[in-house]
């Protein structure tokens, strides 16, 4: 593909029929060519949203959890293909002693998820077990992650799996002897240079940061559905324009070496249910060259789709549970041909 040409009528029709809260941007080698702002920030308050609006990302986090354990990989603190039993210790006694950092960044430990997608129910449930404000450190996530059995056999089978990149963040956090966000902070965002990235406290949200609405009107929020910080499940808060400083960043070799992005971005397994294939902490296109971030929660929607061979990043992020969708159909269009 080397050019990229945005539908906007196919757009347009896409943003009203999702009642589209949040934006949506086109960058072309770092420079923004489309963006487009709908919805508010604030319901409330009516606060509008803008193309500099920091939205939740959900599961597109999971890449930043990826990116710290290979930042640790590299400095020799972790190793991919070790037990992650050794930082575990007695915890989490039914999860494999044969589960590797490797395992829980590719979705196929085994392990029982605390929070099974398989499982059905609404975005709107209310699923986790203790108030959402003890949950801040990846060790406070401990009673959440115990009690579930191993599925399957460490490295038989992709099956989609927020617990194990729980597990990491833990690994991390203690391998690196600080708090899982602190880590990701410095050897990611920091590195990158993401300065509207972070893992911000729901209860405490600055003034460009949107609130999560579960539904297309009213002002029912996310504020007690998610955990108060995020962790290495997902969970930070990003822009447009960040989102495509995070790529170019990843794609340089700035975060982690170009033999890192390789091995991250190397296709591990066909995943026909979402249309994608999956890497390390990133899912890529089924057929295609891009790297794609996708997430999804209660008020939360997003994908961002990277296209390092023209530089291309296509972002859409939502602050409703499913405002997202319709409009990703039309955007990912743009990498059909």
């Amino acid at each position: 593909m080397s050019t990229v040409a945005v539908n906007e009528e196919a757009l347009e029709d896409a943003l009203a029929r999702a009642k589209f809260s949040g934006v949506v941007a086109v960058h072309v080698r770092g420079e923004r060519t489309f963006v487009q702002a709908r919805g508010w920030a604030h319901r409330a308050h009516r606060v509008p949203m803008t193309p500099a609006t920091r939205m939740g990302l959900a599961s597109g986090s999971k890449a930043f959890t990826a990116l710290a354990a290979m930042r640790l990989v590299e400095q020799s603190v972790l190793s991919l293909d070790a037990p992650v039993r050794q930082w575990l210790g007695t915890d989490l006694p039914l999860i494999d002693d044969a589960v590797t950092l490797e395992h829980l960044l590719t979705h196929t430990s085994g392990i029982g998820d605390y929070l099974d997608e398989d499982a059905g129910g609404e975005v709107s449930d209310y699923i986790l077990t203790q108030p959402v404000h003890r949950l801040v450190t990846a060790s406070d996530y401990l009673s959440e992650l115990a009690g579930h059995p191993q599925r399957e056999a460490p490295g038989e089978t992709f099956r989609y799996n927020n617990g194990g990149f729980v597990v990491a963040s833990l690994v991390i956090e203690r391998a690196a002897g600080g708090d899982f966000q602190d880590v990701v902070a410095r050897e990611v965002f920091t590195r990158a240079g993401l300065s509207g990235t972070a893992f911000e406290r729901s209860d405490r949200l600055p003034a460009d940061v949107a609130l999560g609405y579960l539904e297309d009107d009213g002002d029912w929020t996310n504020v007690l559905h998610l955990p108060v910080r995020g962790g290495g499940d997902g969970g930070a808060v990003s822009n447009v324009d960040d989102l495509d400083r995070f790529w170019r960043a990843f794609g340089a070799g700035v975060i982690v070496s170009a033999d890192a992005v390789a091995e991250m971005v190397r296709p591990r397994h066909e995943v026909p249910d979402e249309g994608m294939r999956y890497g390390l902490g990133v899912w890529l296109h089924a057929s295609g060259p891009q790297w794609i971030i996708e997430g999804y929660d209660a008020g939360v929607s997003m994908r961002s789709t990277h296209d390092p061979d023209t530089g291309t990043t296509v972002t859409v992020l939502s602050n409703t549970s499913e405002g997202a969708w319709p409009v990703i159909g039309v955007t990912e269009a743009m990498f059909s041909a």
